[in-house]
């Protein structure tokens, strides 16, 4: 286990700023004063397969679709100071989940451009043949100023084409699409059933599918009996935009948008914003 004040090769380790089941993040320097984000395999184990893969497989991931303004960006990953460690841009800042229970004010002022980067991250990881298959809010990371990265990319796989039947099926039941859940085969348009989930929630403050179980969330994204419009749950949501939601949320994945940059076109007509100008 490392502690504060551990050197990891050119990183020094100051504060745990975050933790989970599999890895956890410390605010680490270099020797110039720089900050970085250093996330941290917890079981290194030769015999830990599962882990492993899923840890490399984020650091690939990430790798490979840098740069872009909205994903969190990539500095080096491998083994560092005897540690399985992934080296990334270190900002300031919470995950959706923690702001939405704060009530904070700068998500409420700033959700249109958050609707929006999103959109473009997912466009710019989309284009760049990979899906998340993990996308919420709990991995999406917003600044003070409102700025937005997407992160945790342990999930991600390249799209197929065509769609195909996962061999494994992890991931959070309230966000992944039907035909995930019904062990279908799925493609990209699984990301945008979940950033249609997503959006829901950052507007509405409630889930469009709730559920305590796999089966009760797919039972009510099926049935849909009790599924409350956006507009009907927050009448300022414009029309346009509970449209584009709507087309997220299509229980066939052949009627959601075919590809992500319709979707980021109809946000900019829906919301008025014009996004991020793409990778810098």
């Amino acid at each position: 286990m490392v502690a504060t004040g551990d050197i990891l090769g050119r990183y020094t380790l100051h504060e745990r700023i975050n933790a989970g089941g599999m890895s956890e993040i410390w605010l680490a320097t270099d020797g110039s004063g720089q900050s970085f984000a250093v996330r941290l395999m917890l079981n290194n184990r030769l015999t830990a397969f599962t882990e492993r893969k899923r840890f490399l497989t984020g650091c690939e991931t990430l790798q490979a679709v840098q740069p872009h303004p909205c994903i969190i960006g990539y500095v080096e990953h491998g083994k560092i100071g005897g540690e399985l460690a992934l080296v990334m841009e270190y900002v300031e800042g919470e995950n959706l989940k923690l702001r939405m229970a704060a009530n904070d004010p700068v998500l409420s002022e700033n959700i249109a451009q958050v609707l929006i980067d999103l959109a473009e991250a997912l466009e710019h990881l989309h284009d760049r043949g990979y899906m998340h298959m993990d996308f919420k809010p709990e991995n999406v990371v917003m600044t003070r100023n409102g700025s937005v990265r997407l992160v945790d990319f342990d999930l991600a796989l390249p799209i197929p084409n065509p769609p195909r039947k996962m061999d494994r099926n992890p991931g959070t039941p309230q966000y992944m699409a039907p035909e995930q859940l019904l062990r279908q085969p799925v493609d990209h348009r699984a990301d945008l059933w979940a950033f249609g989930v997503t959006a829901y929630e950052l507007l509405t403050y409630r889930k469009p599918f709730p559920g305590d179980t796999p089966d009760l969330v797919l039972r009510r994204q099926l049935d849909r009996s009790e599924f409350a419009l956006p507009r009907q749950v927050n009448p300022d949501i414009p029309a346009g935009l509970e449209r584009i939601i709507l087309k997220c949320l299509e229980k066939d994945m052949e009627r959601r948008y075919p590809v992500t940059s319709v979707l980021v076109h109809d946000m900019r007509q829906a919301l008025y914003v014009g996004g991020n100008a793409g990778p810098q």
